[in-house]
């Protein structure tokens, strides 16, 4: 399983997700540090989501993070974030 489609199994299996996107930019910083061969170590990912309602960007970046642990101590480099609840969009 590749790296991304890891990332979207875990978020769709611990979120309501009405949305998400995920782009890898790893091909933009080739070259640079944390930047892995095959790619996959730079995301942008959007997600759109009702468990994000009522809670700041802090503690919506966290619990993205949570779910991410093993993937932020590995192979993921950069992670950026839009995350929205569906009254935001």
């Amino acid at each position: 399983m590749s790296v991304a489609e890891n990332i979207e199994e875990k978020l769709r299996a611990a979120l309501n997700i009405s949305d998400m996107e995920l782009i890898d930019e790893s091909q933009k910083h080739a070259g640079h540090a944390g930047a892995r061969p095959g790619g996959e170590s730079h995301f942008r990912l959007m997600v759109v989501s009702p468990d994000f309602t009522g809670k700041n960007r802090v503690a919506r970046q966290r619990e993205i993070y949570r779910i991410l642990k093993d993937e932020m101590a590995g192979p993921i480099h950069a992670l950026s974030l839009d995350i929205r609840s569906p009254e935001e969009v």
